[in-house]
């Protein structure tokens, strides 16, 4: 007899043996010792799940000689018959290659027939998502009334291309994949029972790689059977499966902690050199940091593992990366996937997302500044209720609380800020709007190489005058002002802004606006001539005049 493949000799026969689908097995197993038999039944899940091996059990559970059974005796001439196909009372058919009209004409006539030896006649009608439209309404009718002796069973991986009138008329069951866990044990069984000697590690790549399958399971372990010598070993699962070795991965990723890219790109080539796909690699890899960021979120759950095993080395690189980065490694690797999809060359865009990710900084430093912006601006609005509220009550606030011997100054109750008023009185008489030009031209670019929290504090402030030697900011909150003012740093590190800017070393002054009116009002009045405008009147002005009149004319700067 010719060889048969692992998973037909091993297809389940009970259902006990269907591994992972507990849930559909013990609602038939009740129902059966119920006899509480439906009409139809609907099995739906991924591939390689159970879904036709459990019609099967199913049909000849019901035509047992010994029935009502929860299992198969797969002893009486019935169960015999249906597992080796020589009873035709089980019909099975393959909706992919008989999806027409006929075809199922064909069944809603012959289905009024009695079975011949059987107590039902079990109609196994797999992949029916693949029925055309015609062939299902045909079905309809047959199916929500077949006569007392006849069994519908549907399979389908895609049941939401069934008609929702077809999934009424069915009890659905839906099939899950079957975790990795379960296909290794099930794996164990057979090579024990085959004689075959299997390295455990191997049997774990091969279930990991076969997606929830079971069926995709034993074809790969054959595959690995036929491929190895004497021992099937993890090298040959690798192999065969065409899965990155985790030494590999693990060494990737000590080269992006290390930011070594010689050794990231030296590890890629190896792995070139063995051939593997740059496409299997990159979605390995994100599966690598995917595990490991479950890893260190729950350690426990080796389960939910796609890709890893939790060996020591691997531990190790969980300690060393934070999580925090583990984020924009995996957001790094999809975008470079993503492109791959659509390039004749994936091997280079893989190695630029190497490269990146070696020169990958940490941003720990940017975070630190900005829990500290986040804890300035929660002060600052905190400080602004406050001053609000000043404000409004502020002065008969503080007469009752004060007692009256001991008043405190009216300039020291109502300003805290006293501005470098001489200064800035020097500052004005040789400003130019020249100079105040430049200092606007370049403030957006200083502002950006200030830090953030020094940034904070210039968010609502403006530059209003500038000479050669200084210049002056304007707050719009007094507060802010004097935070401002205060701190020796933020003012030493906006000078040195504006130096590399200007070129220009320039004394920083800085005013409230509600201070400003007064300060400019007082200059003005004592000073018959603004220094800070042209002393040349500007053409076109005295054109105007000319033209309508001195009187006429209003200039608005």
């Amino acid at each position: 007899m010719a060889y048969q493949a692992l998973y037909r000799v091993w297809r389940p026969q009970t259902f006990i043996d269907v591994v992972g689908q507990e849930h559909v097995t013990k609602t038939l197993q009740h129902a059966l010792l119920q006899q509480k038999i439906s009409h139809a039944y609907l099995f739906s899940g991924p591939r390689g799940t159970g879904k036709t091996s459990a019609a099967k059990i199913l049909a000849k559970a019901v035509n047992c000689e010994r029935s009502p059974v929860s299992e198969p005796c797969n002893e009486c001439a019935t169960c015999r018959g249906i597992t080796d196909g020589s009873i035709p009372d089980v019909i099975e058919i393959d909706a992919a290659s008989n999806n027409g009209v006929e075809e199922i004409r064909d069944i809603r006539d012959k289905v009024k027939y009695a079975p011949s030896v059987s107590k039902y006649k079990v109609y196994i009608i797999d992949e029916v998502h693949m029925l055309s439209i015609g062939a299902f309404n045909a079905l309809l009718k047959t199916l929500e009334e077949p006569p007392k002796h006849v069994i519908f069973i549907l399979a389908t991986t895609e049941p939401h291309k069934l008609p929702l009138t077809i999934i009424s008329r069915c009890q659905r069951f839906d099939f899950k994949r079957i975790t990795a866990q379960s296909i290794v044990n099930r794996m164990k069984l057979i090579v024990d029972e085959t004689g075959v000697k299997c390295d455990e590690r191997a049997l774990k790549i091969i279930a990991r790689s076969a997606d929830g399958g079971m069926r995709d399971a034993l074809s790969l372990l054959d595959q690995a059977i036929s491929f190895s010598q004497d021992q099937v070993t993890l090298e040959d699962a690798l192999t065969v499966t065409g899965s990155v070795a985790q030494s590999f991965l693990n060494q990737l990723a000590g080269s992006i902690v290390e930011r070594n890219v010689a050794s990231g790109l030296e590890a890629l080539e190896g792995l070139m050199h063995q051939g593997k796909d740059p496409a299997r690699l990159v979605e390995d890899f994100i599966l690598y940091y995917r595990d490991m960021l479950l890893y260190k979120a729950a350690p426990n759950l080796d389960e939910s593992m796609e890709r890893v095993l939790l060996d020591d080395e691997f531990k190790k690189m969980s300690e060393q990366v934070p999580a925090e980065q583990i984020y924009q490694l995996i957001d790094i690797l999809n975008k470079a996937q993503h492109e791959m999809r659509w390039t004749n060359h994936p091997r280079i865009f893989l190695e630029v997302a190497i490269v990146k990710l070696c020169q990958m900084e940490q941003k720990q430093a940017e975070q630190v500044q900005t829990g500290e912006v986040g804890q300035l601006l929660s002060r600052i609005e905190q400080l602004e209720h406050e001053l609000q509220d000043l404000k409004v009550h502020g002065t008969a606030v503080l007469q009752e609380a004060a007692p009256s011997a001991h008043k405190p100054s009216q300039r020291s109750s109502k300003k805290s800020f006293q501005p470098q008023v001489g200064k800035i009185n020097e500052v004005l008489k040789h400003a130019t709007k020249n100079d105040l030009n430049q200092i606007k031209r370049h403030w957006a670019e200083m502002l950006s190489k200030l830090m953030k929290s020094h940034a904070a504090l210039l968010n609502e402030a403006e530059p209003i005058a500038a000479s050669a030697d200084a210049f002056i900011i304007k707050f719009k909150h007094e507060m802010i002002c004097q935070m401002a003012m205060d701190n020796h740093k933020f003012i030493q590190a906006v000078v040195d802004a504006l130096q590399q800017l200007t070129g220009q070393r320039l004394t920083l002054l800085g005013v409230p606006e509600e201070q400003w009116g007064s300060i400019r009002e007082s200059f003005l009045n004592s000073h018959q001539v603004h220094e800070n405008e042209p002393k040349v009147e500007e053409p076109h002005i005295a054109e105007a005049k000319k033209l309508f009149g001195e009187e006429f004319i209003e200039i608005i700067d």
